[in-house]
C-alpha cells in the first residue's frame, strides 16, 4: 500500500490532560475546555494561534460539540473538525491535525478529545441490530474469546493475564491524572467478579470520563510562535488504517488481535525507525489481552510471547519495553474520544522527561497504539 509522504516535519508543542473519573457536575466541553487551555499553555501559544481545530468524540451530547466548546475561548472563524472513529476518535483527530500540517496547508492545529461514557456494558452496533439480542456485541465477551484462544495456541496462564492488570494498577498509582489508582495484587485481581471468562474486574477497563490535547506544528514554524523548540516532540509518523478482508469473518479487532501490525509496519516505515529502536509504547488495552496482542503486533515481542514477556517483567517500568506507563485504559479509563490523544500526552511527557515517579530512563522513541470499533488501527511514533 502506498504511503502519504510529509512535506515537512511536524512536532507536538504542546499538551493538556484533564484527569480520568467520573465527573457528574461537569458538562462534556467543561472537561474538553480544561485540557485545551492547558495544552495551548503548555505550548506558550493564544487560541487566536490556532488556525484549525479537530475534535474527537463518540457519544452524543449535541451538535457540533467542537464549535461549542472552543466558542468558550471566543469566536474566531477557523474551521472545526468533528471526529467520530469509535475509539480511535481522539487518536484520528491528531492524525487529520499531523497531515493538515505536513502536508503545508497549515502551520500549526489542535487536536482535542473528550467524552462522558455511560456507566454499563458498551454497545458498537446499531439499536435494532441483532447483535445486541444474541450476546455479539458486549466488547468484553469478544476480547474473552480472543484471551481464551491465547491462551490455548500460546499455553499463557490466567495468571499472565492478570499480570498486565497489575503491572496497569502499579504505573496508576504514581499518576494523579489516573481514574483507578488503587494497587490490586494478582490474587485480588484474580478473585475479582467475573465479567467474561476469563476476564474478571479487574481486567476490563473502566467506562471513564475526561478529557485531553495536543497543539500540533510545523517544526520551521516554531520560532514565529515563539515556541520552546527544546520541548517540542517530533512526530516520526502517523498512520491509520481499516480492516481487510478476513476469511474468519470478523471485522472487529477483538476477534481479530492482530489488526494493528499492517499500521505498524507502514509507521515504522515511514519513520526510519524498527521496534528495537522503541523505548516506551502506549497501547489499547480495553482488557489485560489487549495489551498481550497489541505488542506483538507492533513487533516488539515475537507473536506468542508477550505473555512471558509481562510475567519477566519486562513491560514494567523498568523493563526493556515499558507498556502503558501511565496505567492504560485498565487503570487510566477509557472516555474514547480522549484516550487516543492521552496517549500522545503521556508519551511526549515521558519523552521531555518530565514524568516524574514513572519516568522511563533514556526514553527517546514513544509508540502510541489505539484501535476502534469497525477496525480502525492509529499507529504514532514520536521521538527526540
Amino acid at each position: 500500500m502506498a504511503q502519504l509522504r510529509p512535506g515537512r516535519e511536524v512536532v507536538v508543542a504542546g499538551v493538556g490532560l484533564h484527569p480520568f473519573g467520573r465527573f457528574p457536575d461537569k458538562e462534556l466541553s467543561d472537561l474538553a475546555l480544561e485540557a485545551v487551555v492547558e495544552s495551548l499553555k503548555d505550548a506558550g501559544v493564544r487560541w487566536k494561534d490556532i488556525p484549525i481545530a479537530y475534535f474527537g468524540h463518540v457519544y452524543y451530547h449535541g451538535m457540533s460539540l467542537g464549535e461549542t466548546t472552543l466558542s468558550k475561548l471566543g469566536l474566531t472563524g477557523v474551521p472545526i473538525v468533528n471526529v467520530e472513529n469509535a475509539c480511535s476518535s481522539g487518536s484520528t483527530a491528531f492524525w487529520q491535525a499531523y497531515w493538515g500540517i505536513a502536508t503545508g496547508i497549515y502551520d500549526m492545529a489542535l487536536a482535542f478529545g473528550a467524552e462522558k461514557v455511560p456507566r454499563g456494558p458498551v454497545t458498537v452496533t446499531a439499536e435494532d441490530a441483532p447483535e445486541r439480542y444474541i450476546g455479539g456485541d458486549h466488547m468484553m465477551a469478544g476480547y474473552a474469546l480472543r484471551a481464551r484462544r491465547y491462551m490455548e495456541e500460546t499455553g499463557a496462564p490466567a495468571t499472565a493475564l492478570a499480570q498486565v492488570s497489575v503491572k496497569a494498577r502499579q504505573n496508576a498509582s504514581l499518576n494523579p491524572y489516573a481514574h483507578r489508582k488503587d494497587i490490586y495484587s494478582l490474587e485480588e485481581v484474580l478473585q475479582s467478579r467475573m465479567i467474561s471468562d476469563p476476564l474478571t474486574l479487574y481486567q476490563c477497563c473502566p467506562t471513564s470520563e475526561g478529557a485531553a490535547a495536543a497543539v500540533l506544528c510545523a517544526r520551521e514554524s516554531l520560532p514565529q510562535y515563539g515556541i520552546d523548540e527544546s520541548r517540542a516532540v517530533s512526530i516520526a509518523a502517523a498512520v491509520l488504517t481499516s480492516g481487510e478482508y478476513n476469511g474468519r469473518g470478523a471485522d472487529h479487532s477483538a476477534f481479530s488481535p492482530y489488526r494493528t501490525e499492517p499500521a505498524a509496519l507502514q509507521a515504522y516505515e515511514m519513520s526510519g525507525l524498527a521496534p528495537e529502536d522503541v523505548d516506551l509504547v502506549q497501547v489499547h488495552d480495553a482488557a489485560s489481552i489487549g495489551e498481550l496482542q497489541q505488542i506483538e503486533s507492533l513487533h516488539l515481542v515475537p507473536f506468542g510471547e508477550a505473555w512471558q514477556a509481562t510475567v519477566e517483567g519486562r513491560t514494567a517500568l523498568t523493563g526493556d519495553i515499558p507498556v502503558n506507563t501511565d496505567g492504560g485504559l485498565l487503570a487510566m479509563g477509557h472516555p474514547f474520544g480522549a484516550s487516543g490523544i492521552r496517549m500522545i500526552h503521556e508519551t511526549v511527557t515521558q519523552l521531555r522527561q518530565e514524568a516524574g515517579p514513572r519516568q522511563v530512563t533514556r526514553a527517546r522513541v514513544g509508540v502510541a497504539q489505539c484501535s476502534g470499533a469497525g477496525d480502525v488501527t492509529t499507529v504514532h511514533i514520536l521521538k527526540v
